[in-house]
């Protein structure tokens, strides 16, 4: 079952399953195993594929609307 809102679920190398805030994830990359870093500095070696993992981010970006933000999308102003 998936957590609260703001996080996204992910398996450990030994198969068990565990919640990430998706707020803290500063960069996910594949070397080739999976690898999500926080803010924090913590990071975590998952066998999610990482278009998964960035699927799961987007969803719960969003969930919560963050996406429709055009500043953080990186869009320019329109005058």
């Amino acid at each position: 079952m998936p957590g609260p809102l703001h996080m996204i679920q992910v398996t450990r190398l030994n198969g068990t399953t565990f919640t990430l805030n998706a707020l803290y994830i500063e960069k996910v990359e594949s070397f080739p195993d999976t690898t999500i870093t926080l803010t924090t500095g913590s990071k975590y070696v998952v066998l999610d594929p990482i278009d998964e993992v960035n699927r799961r981010i987007i969803a719960f970006y969003q969930s919560v609307q963050l996406l429709s933000n055009p500043h953080i999308r990186g869009e320019e102003d329109e005058e």
